[in-house]
């Protein structure tokens, strides 16, 4: 299945969390973990403006709380507008 968002706003997948337990060797379930808040574009909006500052490929960093989660082929997404935006990364 594949999906391409909507005026200003960006497919992100989220970025993998390695860390399982704590430095004191405590593990963490899933349902205690807070959701990541970065990840990597899979798809962009039809916004040009937004095209030419964000591309597929770039790793983010949005709010908290921002955008929608969804659940595609087993993976965890959210559509996330420009507004939610708070940087991407830089090599």
């Amino acid at each position: 299945m594949k999906i391409q968002p909507l005026d200003d706003r960006v497919l992100v997948e989220f970025a993998d969390e390695t860390e399982e337990r704590t430095a004191s060797g405590l593990y963490i379930p899933d349902t205690a973990k807070e959701k990541p808040r970065t990840g990597l574009v899979v798809a962009v909006g039809t916004d040009e403006d937004l095209k030419s500052k964000v591309k597929v490929g770039d790793k983010i960093l949005f709010a908290k709380y921002g955008g929608e989660e969804i659940q595609m082929d087993g993976k965890d997404f959210r559509i996330v507008q420009r507004s939610d935006i708070l940087g991407v990364f830089q090599n």
